[in-house]
This record gives C-alpha cells, structure tokens and sequence, in this order.
C-alpha cells in the first residue's frame, strides 16, 4: 500500500537562524498612471443565483458551524478589501494611488452595486474613501459596473464605465471629476447626455460591457475596446472618438474567438519583446507586442494571448492560432477573474489588478460580513525565453512588510517524508523556495508523460508531487499543499506541472475546494523555483519567476492563529529532493478610513 503524505511520520523539527530583513521603504513622486477597475459584472438580476453559484457562492443551507473566531481569522492582513459587505481597480492623481471597486454598501452579496473608493501611496497600504458614484441616474439606475480611465495631454481625467439602465440595457457613460485640485477626487459628475456608447444592432442588450483605457493612433483618435459577444463567438469592438463624448464603430471587430462566449472586462496593452520596462498603452513599434485578455464569463477565467496590433485597420492577430484568447493561456490558474491593467510611469512598470471572491456559501459571507478582495498587485513583463507568454509577479513594495526571516539550505526530502518548519507563525508569509532533484535509481530519465496535477497532492508517481505546505495543522487534517510533478529528472526535457490542491484545505464540506494546475516551462538554466504570499484565507503561488500563477482560498477550522503550521514534502516514490528555502514574516498592511480630521 502506497503511504499518504497525511500518515506519514513527521521528521524532527528543522530550525533555523532567524534574520531580521530590512525593511524597504518606498517613496512615491508625483506620477500619473491609469488603471480600469475590476469588477464582476452580472448579467441582469434574474441570473443573479445562477451566476452565485458559478462563482462558488453556493445557496446551500447547510453551512458549516463557524465561529466568530474562525471568520475572524478569514480576514486577511495584507490584502485590500472593503471594511464590510461585497466588493469585486487605481488611477494615480497628486501623489495618490486611487482604487474604485465595485462594492455592495447593504451586503455581503451582490446587489446595489456603486463605486468603493479607497486611496494609498504605495498600493499596500489604504484608506478607505466615501463612495466615489452611487447608481441614481437612469443610465445607471441599476447599477454603476465597470470602468476605466483615461488620462488626456490636458490633464483631465476621463472616466468611462458601464450602466445598467432602468431597461436593464448595458450602456457606456462618461464621468470626470469635479475638482481636478483635490488629491482625494471625492467628487465625480456624471456626463449630463449619458450614455455615449448604446449597443449596436444585432448585439443582446445585456451584453455589451466594460470599456478598456483609451489609446491615442497616428490619426488623433482615441480608440476604445468594448466586450460583446455573438452566438457563442466572444469578440471586442472598437469605437474611436476625438472628444469622448460621440464615438464611431470600427468596421472591424478588434479580435473575435468562436466558442468563448461573452467577454467581460477586457484588456488590451503593449509589451516590450526585448526590454525590461512596461509601457505606456499609446506604445506601438517593432518591438512591441500587444496583449489581448478577456475575462469569459461562462468559464470565470482571465484568458490572453500575445499577437500583433495592425493600427491600419485596428485588428489584433494572435502569434499562435492555437493559443488564442479563450483557448490557451490564463493569467491565473486558480481563483482569479476581472483583472485590469495600467502603466506605472514613474517606475516604467505595467501592473496588474485581479479580483478574488469567496468559495465558502453566501450564508457564511452574511455572517462574517465581508467577502472578496483584491490580489497583492503583479508586475507584467513579456517571458524572454519562452517568448509566448508573460510573466507575473509581486510589486516590490510588498517586500515593505517584511519583519523577520527564517532560512534553510539543502535541506533533504526522503521519498514519503514530511518535514515540519519550526517557525513562529505561519499565517502572513512570503516563501521563496528552490528544489533540486536526486535521482534514485539508475533509470533517472525514465518517462512519464501522463502527469497531471491529478486529484492532488496524495498521488504519487516517480517524479512527484513535491514542494511546501501551507495552513496545515499539526496532524495534518487540514492542509494546502503546493507543488511540482515531473515526468522525468531532466529538467528541460520533463513535462512539468505546478500545482495547488484545496481539496483537505478545509473541514468545513460546502466549501469548494478544487485541485488548480498548469503545465509550466523550464530551461535547462533553471532551478524548480515557486515564491508563495500567504495571508490568512489567500494563497497566491508563482512558479519560475511569475511564468505560471495559482490564486488559492482556503477556510481551515483547525490551521488557524497559532495552530497553522508549514512543512516541506515529498511524496515522489524515486527522488530524493533537495530544498533551499527562505521564509519572511509579513506585517499587516495599514487600511482604515481616511483621517479627514488630520492634515492630508
């Protein structure tokens, strides 16, 4: 019988010297950047538990016995997210990082959907703002869903974001700030001949959503990208204009896919092929390529493509037909939807902003009263070596929270053994950690080429799963392990998977806990690296540097406060593993509401 990484005996208690880390303090000058908000937009209200449950917010009754305790310990530390209640992305203005979200302020569910308004200086730390635009307009009465900004040469900021009418029509509207002067932007006007985008003939009423950054062309016109879809074909148009208040419809669809359904929450930026820098969304040139994404909202993913820009007739071609938008690459392989974009000008960095909402029931986020929250912010850079993809990682501001750090070096990882790391808490943790494969037996490049991330951790084959696991208890009964499986020990020749598998993250049964994996590309120049951010109730797991991301919930009842443990493991049955890790202990973020009464 084949032991299970659950039953198998712990190794004694790996110590290691405790390094203070320094703490890196990040100053911010006057720079503007525009970034469009993240949000997850519903198609009318009578689909609302329909599309509940596509989130993973069940209607089940039967919800488990939750303390205040174990809420409590849900809320994470480092993670912006409303105070209370529902929620679903920035613009930089006079020294502020600006973030509007799609918040619910009656509830912990959808419904009543207005803009959130929270500020930083460094996208870690937040205040939280009054509410920037409530739905009280008949272009919007049902609802103010997603936008984008847009800065102009001028200096005005141009906001354009979807309504709901009181027809229930999806509509595109303009608003811009009252007072340019205020670094708060606490005020936004409404267009008063809103909407200036309706939906085109020959496209649903309630499908037609969320306008992307503008970008400028040779001509002077602004160009504008809009999700639709036809049929069962997913598709974007484009719609030009001089003034954003009256735009033309290209002839030409930005770019359509058969099959992938309605996109919501497009995206549409340039990237340097041979650079190290993000640029600038007006960017195009020969060294530049273009990155098409498109939240589909019949699967919950974030799917892109790399491909070519043709500013002559404003189309998009993919580089590879067969990884096409909707049909290859995520830019999250876990729980991951409505990310957005902007370019960072000071530091000449493109970010990206994702939303994660709850896998517990409905009933459990009334009660704790919360639910969903925002990723720490990734970098975006176009991945040299595999030169079809893109990589993602951590702003470095994240490394601010650093207090204190635990390291161990090769540490060896017998085949069936788990080790238990002697740390002081487990729950606010950056990881980074490197393995190196011992082959142990003479045929070390035997193939297998059938590996997956399987149904989890708990399945063994020759040359995996291996790695860390996170939010465990002592025994083991709660556990999220994240991992790589191999199909054999050369590295640039094996079939690699990263992995994450919730399926004993929690006891709790109505919570969903799915097994979230991808293929991942290694070179012979490289080790097996993962770097995984925890916090509390989040798990976000990068592989190779950001080639590959996995976004984790997980609701332990036992691996909470001080009972959650990490451990290193192995449950390949013919390597051994040789593991080099550092682990920093995170500091909470400060986000509180703004304090007007004090000097800003």
């Amino acid at each position: 019988m084949k032991p299970n990484i659950s039953n198998t005996l712990h190794t004694p208690l790996l110590k290691s010297n405790q390094k203070t880390s320094y703490l890196i303090f990040v100053t911010f000058g006057s720079i503007v950047f525009l970034m469009s908000m993240l949000a997850l937009i519903i198609i009318n209200q009578t689909q609302d538990l329909a599309r509940e449950v596509a989130q993973g917010v069940s209607p089940k009754s039967n919800s488990y016995d939750w303390t205040d305790a174990m809420f409590s310990w849900q809320r994470t530390a480092f993670h912006f997210q409303p105070q209370k209640n529902w929620m679903n992305g920035p613009l930089f203005h006079m020294g502020w990082y600006h973030l509007f979200y799609q918040y619910n302020p009656d509830s912990a569910i959808w419904g009543n959907i207005t803009w959130g308004h929270a500020v930083s200086k460094d996208m870690i730390h937040w205040f939280y703002l009054p509410i920037a635009m409530e739905p009280d307009k008949w272009f919007d009465i049902n609802g103010v869903w997603t936008g984008s900004a847009t800065l102009l040469p001028s200096g005005e900021i141009i906001m354009l974001y979807t309504g709901d009418t009181n027809n229930y029509v999806q509509v595109q509207n303009l608003a811009y700030p009252a007072n340019l002067s205020d670094p708060l932007l606490l005020d936004w006007v409404k267009y008063a001949y809103n909407p200036v985008i309706e939906p085109p003939p020959g496209i649903g009423l309630k499908n037609f959503r969320d306008p992307t950054t503008a970008w400028i062309g040779p001509d002077k016109k602004w160009r504008v990208l809009i999700g639709s879809k036809k049929g069962k074909t997913g598709l974007s148009f484009v719609y030009k204009t001089t003034n954003f208040t009256y735009f033309e419809l290209n002839d030409n669809y930005l770019h359509a896919v058969p099959g992938t359904g309605m996109w919501e929450c497009v995206d549409f930026y340039p990237i340097s092929i041979n650079g190290a820098n993000g640029l600038d969304t007006s960017v195009n040139g020969p060294e530049v390529k273009h990155v098409l994404k498109a939240s589909l909202n019949d699967k919950k993913v974030d799917c892109y493509a790399i491909g070519t820009y043709l500013i002559e007739n404003d189309t998009w071609v993919p580089d590879n037909p067969n990884e096409d938008v909707g049909i290859g690459l995520l830019l999250d392989y876990g729980r991951y939807y409505a990310s957005k974009t902007f370019y960072d000008q000071v530091k000449k960095r493109r970010i990206l902003y994702g939303w994660i909402n709850e896998t517990d029931t409905a009933s459990d986020d009334l009660k704790k009263g919360w639910a969903s929250l925002q990723t720490i912010p990734r970098t975006v850079l176009f991945d040299k070596k595999t030169r079809s993809s893109l990589v993602l990682w951590p702003i470095e501001e994240i490394e601010s929270l650093r207090i204190s750090s635990d390291e161990y070096e090769g540490v060896l990882i017998t085949p069936g053994s788990v080790v238990p790391l002697n740390i002081t808490q487990a729950t606010q943790l950056d990881i980074f950690a490197e393995f190196e494969i011992e082959s142990l037996t003479s045929e070390a490049n035997i193939s297998n080429d059938n590996i997956d991330c399987g149904k989890g951790a708990f399945e063994r084959s020759a040359f995996g799963p291996f790695g860390i696991i996170a939010i465990a208890d002592d025994t083991l009964s709660e556990q999220t392990p994240v991992y790589f499986s191999l199909s054999n020990t050369s590295i640039d020749c094996s079939t690699t998977f990263f992995c994450v598998d919730e399926t004993r993250s929690s006891k709790a049964s109505e919570v969903k806990k799915p097994v979230y994996g991808s293929k991942v590309p290694v070179f012979s120049d490289e080790k097996l690296s993962m770097r995984v951010l925890v916090d509390h109730s989040i798990i976000e797991s990068f592989a190779q540097g950001g080639r590959r991301v996995i976004s984790s919930r997980v609701y332990p009842t036992e691996a909470i406060y001080g009972a959650a443990r990490l451990f290193l493991f192995n449950n390949a049955t013919n390597i051994n593993i040789k593991v080099s890790i550092k682990i920093w202990h995170l500091n909470s973020a400060f986000i509180a509401p703004f304090p007007f009464d004090q000097n800003q």
